[in-house]
């Protein structure tokens, strides 16, 4: 047996199998919901992986998911491992320009989609040469066009494939491939073994101890463990700390609870039902919603399960931490740091806020190198965090941006992060923050350059820079500052949005509009984000003197529900 994922989970199958793994909820409020022992999900899976194969699919060619929550994303992911396909998540979010590019940078095979999506992918199929077969999850809408590569119903594949195992032997060197946001705004894959996964991102199967040293350990250690533990991870499952949370969870013998889209007053009810013991979440984007709804209809609801809230991919502000324990005061709220490039690398200390700053108790593979010689820095001068040992091979499809970002040093693999941060004698970390402009609203990464290509494509569009403006709701919001050509009609933020609709996921759409005379640049004419920031704010606030602003209070504010 090898530190493969497929394998791990069938070793952990066998000795729990009639053991609840995974509880849906399809449509939060209703009461509809699906439950799944190890063994019901083992053989679903085993189902789905024999009509890929059965379908002409190969190992080492790729299947995309591009789905909501549900029990047939992790079934998929679980059947792609099984069949020793790679599974490559895509954001549901996208349309069809990033669909094209995503679809065809992935080299992707086959696609698993939701119904929903049907008329977006029959766009961008067409472009997308190396896309041979589709499998649908639930009715298109009425009158969506069908795709040129007619689907199969995900239902149908699962009745007609064969329930047993019966798979060849597969390797630890087999991949899994996250995709997540670049720093010129296009999507890249991180390409991982399942065994530098597993131990980088699932804690060697023990999140709270020492990792396994063999793989037959983990079912032995399931088996005396008992079950009893319910994780629930609320981000969707295309984020790749979703799908690895539900995966610790597996290694771990317990079960998971999932939501097909986030709202916060059924998560709190399903806590309560469920007796849920561990949530994780995207920073105050998730949290203040859960705030809010303890404070108005879901006052009195029981939580007394609940261990930890725990937050990947943006960080839960000191005050919003601080009223969510005043309300729930036994939970332990954990600001947890990673990335799909490291898989976990420390959690926020005791300490960590408004006073001293975001500080990590780091795990040993992480430390803060000179980014010119790789050299661990001195105490207190900034660096760039990195990370050793199990790491990705790189990004899939780019050997320039692999040779930039991955390196190897003393025999082992590094990856250098984009993160600036300091160590101190006791060997906290303090992070200062990412390299690049990045944007991080409510967790999602919005890179400014991918907007301003955008805004510039209206044609009353002269010149554009897009900056992150705080926000009491998502941490930051997107705003454009713009400078409209000579000539030129008004133009609104609501006529920027319905343009940016058409080439932009909806989170990435700027929700302030700042028309200002000239954009400010360097003579060399690069972009001075820090103009654009301060105009923003200035506008923001309403102390702008001479820069007018458009926002769009709803979508800066909004209720914590996303599409």
């Amino acid at each position: 047996m090898e530190y493969n994922l497929a394998d791990l989970f069938e070793s952990v199958v066998d000795v729990v199998p009639d053991r609840e793994a995974l509880v849906y909820v399809d449509h939060p409020g209703t009461g509809a919901e699906r439950r799944l022992t190890y063994a019901q999900l083992d053989e679903g899976a085993n189902r789905i992986a024999h009509h890929l194969i059965d379908s002409g699919l190969r190992p080492g060619e790729h299947l995309g998911l591009h789905l909501y929550n549900g029990t047939e994303y992790l079934q998929t992911v679980l059947a792609c491992l099984k069949a020793r396909l790679v599974p490559v998540n895509v954001n549901y979010r996208y349309v069809e320009e990033e669909l094209v590019y995503l679809y065809r940078d992935a080299d992707l095979a086959a696609l698993v989609f939701d119904g929903e999506f049907t008329a977006r992918v029959a766009a961008a199929l067409p472009r997308t040469e190396k896309l041979r077969h589709l499998v649908r999850v639930g009715p298109a809408p009425q009158g969506a066009p069908e795709p040129a590569v007619p689907p199969v119903e995900f239902a149908d594949a699962e009745a007609t494939g064969d329930p047993g195992r019966g798979f060849p032997p597969r390797s630890p060197d087999d991949l899994f491939i996250i995709y997540t946001g670049g720093t010129t705004g296009m999507p890249k894959g991180v390409m991982w073994r399942q065994e530098d996964l597993f131990f980088a991102g699932l804690f060697g199967g023990e999140p709270s101890g020492e990792p396994v040293k063999r793989p037959e350990e983990l079912a032995e250690r399931v088996a005396a463990r008992g079950g009893g533990l319910t994780f629930f991870p609320a981000p969707p499952l295309m984020h790749g700390t979703s799908t690895l949370t539900s995966f610790v969870a597996f290694n771990y013998g317990q079960r998971i609870v999932i939501h097909r889209k986030y709202v916060p007053e059924e998560v709190l009810r399903t806590i309560e039902k469920e007796k849920v013991s561990s949530i994780s979440l995207v920073g105050d984007a998730m949290l203040r919603p859960l705030i809010d709804a303890l404070n108005g209809p879901l006052r009195g609801t029981d939580l007394s399960s609940l261990f930890s809230v725990s937050s990947s991919g943006a960080i839960m502000s000191d005050s919003v931490r601080e009223e969510f324990q005043r309300l729930v005061p036994n939970v332990l709220l954990l600001n947890n740091f990673g990335s799909s490039e490291s898989g976990s690398n420390g959690r926020a200390t005791a300490d960590s806020g408004r006073e001293k700053g975001f500080r990590l108790e780091v795990n040993e593979a992480t430390l803060v190198v000179d980014p010119a010689t790789h050299e661990p820095v001195p105490v207190g001068v900034p660096g760039r965090l990195a990370q050793r040992g199990h790491v990705p091979l790189g990004y899939y499809n780019d050997p320039a941006k692999t040779a930039e970002t991955f390196f190897e040093r003393d025999g082992r693999r590094w990856v250098l992060l984009g993160d600036m941060a300091t160590v101190d004698e006791q060997g906290i970390v303090t992070v200062l923050g990412r390299g690049s402009q990045c944007i991080n609203t409510g967790g999602e990464k919005v890179y400014p350059e991918e907007v301003e290509q955008a805004l510039k494509a209206h044609p009353d569009v002269y010149d554009a820079l897009v900056a992150g403006v705080p926000d009491a709701v998502w941490g930051s919001h997107v705003a454009a500052v713009v400078q409209v050509r000579a000539g030129a009609g008004p133009l609104t933020l609501a006529e920027v949005q319905g343009h940016c609709r058409t080439l932009l996921a909806g989170y990435k759409i700027p929700r302030q509009l700042v028309l200002t005379p000239e954009i400010q640049r360097s003579p060399s004419g690069k972009a001075d984000y820090r103009w654009a920031r301060s105009v923003a704010a200035e506008a923001d606030a309403g102390t702008g003197p001479d820069s007018p602003s458009d926002t769009d209070p709803g979508a800066a504010t909004g209720t914590g529900t996303r599409a």
